[in-house]
């Protein structure tokens, strides 16, 4: 896997910092990061999310992928799922996040809660490579709505 993040604030653009990341795969991700009223020319513009914002994000992907994965292949009638991450970050630097808490909400036809809690806990403890990472300097908890539909 690979990824190449450009500077785009040296270009002329509206953000002095921000910066354009094209993935291996062939996509092209916006960041910027937040104005600075005190140095204005130290901050970004708000044109695009932060870059923790986006690694926050890619770990919500990773295990809401998982878990639709997971439940599909027990053969559950999953027909939605989203998981909302709230997150603390460590107040010096390095403003590593030390508390993630997702909490997902799944929507299915006669899913067991029991199939949902194994299905979260599976991603955590084995499949998520992004949320296992974060663990090692976050406190990660998790938790689920299931709405019968």
């Amino acid at each position: 896997m690979e990824c190449t993040v450009t500077w785009t604030g040296a270009a002329g653009t509206r953000s002095n910092m921000g910066f354009v990341a094209e993935t291996g795969s062939g996509h092209v991700l916006a960041m910027d990061g937040a104005p600075d009223a005190a140095k204005p020319e130290n901050g970004g513009a708000n044109l695009a999310p932060r870059p923790m914002e986006t690694l926050l994000a890619g770990t919500g992907g990773c295990t809401a992928y998982d878990v639709v994965l997971i439940l599909k292949r027990g053969r559950h009638d999953v027909r939605g799922c989203s998981v909302k991450l709230t997150s603390e970050r460590a107040e010096t630097e390095p403003k590593v996040f030390t508390k993630i808490h997702m909490q997902f909400t799944v929507t299915g036809k006669g899913i067991p809660p029991a199939a949902v809690e194994r299905a979260i806990a599976m991603s955590h403890e084995k499949y998520c490579s992004a949320s296992i990472m974060l663990g090692k300097t976050a406190e990660i908890t998790t938790g689920f709505d299931l709405i019968e539909a």
